[in-house]
């Protein structure tokens, strides 16, 4: 046998070893809490204070320089009552969507407050654990079409899977859903309760972007780098759940051709640049969050690579890095649990421009990131939500930050510079 045959066994019969191990574990004592009871430091439940078991691929790589803001800022309750909201999205006359996760409701809430009747005509969804209703966006061109985009865990027989729907926005006493289609369908049908992804993010040039989890059990997380699989992508599809031409991997035989990147672990957060390109920021297992910018065919190395453990403590890798795979611009470790993200181009807070913000979740914090050249060269965590679980950020028109905690009576809450007119 040649030598590179007996290296490659010899991986393979560690990485079996290992997912052994962790799947004995995952059936005798869950590594992840259920949101219904919710571990301190749950969706992801970390220690706070691992080390990573690899060493950075570059300096500044992790623990970034602590930066403080010299903005101050002031932070306004809009709305409250929120049974664990997940996202947020403006209407072009300032209200705002907002999905509730577990109960499946989407509501119209005016910026004083007002909320809707729960929006009628959206399809059932599985909303166990991480599962729910979970990202809202409205069409580019919503003006004429009434269009509006959302993600949510859909019941399968034998098992359930993200999917992507849309439907026209009929306002009104009673909001509802007209023209109800399913665009995306995520694949294979896998019965989990975790890691499904769930983020939306439209391109200038009129794609959508899906990002995509790899369902956290063992059966799931083995397809995250395999090319006939949904699990551990992100995807890019045209509006009406078409494949763009360009994508990837549209000519590879036995690749599912919506697939623009591979090897994620569970991404959602994830936001365009002034220059039109595509962040994320994944969760990590046991450490090992990670911020990347991601590239068209490239492939991120979950669950090959990585800087962190199962949360039994035992290896998932055998190193931070691998041939033909990327490296994280930034990673966090301990983690900061990402979900909601946003690069700040408003007037409101000038010192923030270009900054991006993370709805921190285990982490009780928004996580601000100075960058310059694509590197974190400053980290600052803001607590405008005091001790909370901060669900989702984004931009407001006007330029504001708004947010949710997550929480079974979650709020929705708009930050402005001190002192100025809420």
């Amino acid at each position: 046998m040649r030598s590179s045959q007996i290296l490659s066994t010899l991986a393979c019969t560690l990485w079996l070893s290992f997912a052994a191990t962790a799947h004995a574990q995952e059936a005798t004592q869950p590594s992840e809490p259920t949101e219904a009871q919710p571990a301190p430091e749950s969706e992801e439940a970390t220690p706070t204070s691992l080390g990573s078991p690899f060493p950075p691929a570059f300096p500044g790589q992790t623990n970034g320089p602590v930066v403080t803001s010299r903005t101050r800022f002031q932070v306004t309750t809009i709305a409250s009552g929120f049974n664990r909201p997940w996202a947020i999205a403006f209407l072009p006359d300032g209200r705002m969507l907002v999905t509730e996760k577990p109960t499946g409701k989407l509501y119209i809430v005016t910026q004083q407050g007002v909320k809707s009747p729960p929006v009628a005509g959206l399809p059932a969804v599985d909303g166990r654990d991480q599962g729910g209703l979970l990202d809202v966006e409205v069409a580019p061109d919503f003006a004429t079409s009434r269009l509006i985009y959302w993600t949510y865990y859909e019941p399968r027989s034998g098992g359930n899977g993200l999917a992507v729907g849309r439907g026209r926005l009929l306002d009104g006493a009673q909001p509802r859903i007209d023209s109800l289609r399913i665009i995306f369908r995520m694949k294979p049908t896998l019965d989990s309760t975790m890691h499904a992804g769930g983020r939306l993010v439209f391109h200038p040039d009129g794609t959508l972007f899906v990002t995509l989890g790899e369902r956290s059990i063992l059966p799931g997380r083995v397809q995250a780098r395999q090319l006939n699989s949904h699990f551990g992508k992100i995807v890019r599809i045209n509006p009406d759940g078409t494949v763009p031409a360009n994508n990837p991997f549209v000519n590879r035989t036995g690749a599912r051709p919506e697939i623009y990147s591979l090897g994620h672990r569970n991404v959602l957060a994830a936001a365009l640049d002034g220059q039109g390109r595509l962040w994320e920021v994944e969760m990590g297992p046991l450490g090992g969050d990670e911020l990347n910018l991601v590239g068209a065919g490239k492939d991120y190395g979950w669950p090959t690579i990585g800087y962190g453990t199962e949360y039994s403590g035992a290896p998932i890798h055998q190193s931070g890095q691998g041939p033909g795979m990327e490296q994280p611009v930034y990673f966090w470790n301990p983690v900061i649990s990402p979900s909601g993200m946003t690069i700040y181009s408003g007037n409101l807070f000038p010192e923030w421009k270009g900054n991006f913000f993370i709805g921190g979740l285990s982490s009780h914090a928004l996580v601000r990131l100075v960058i310059a050249n694509d590197r974190v060269v400053g980290e600052e965590r803001l607590k405008p939500a005091g001790n909370g679980r901060v669900r989702e950020v984004v931009q407001g028109p006007e330029g504001a930050l708004y947010l949710l905690t997550d929480d079974p009576n979650g709020s929705l809450l708009k930050m402005t510079p001190q002192g100025a007119t809420p």
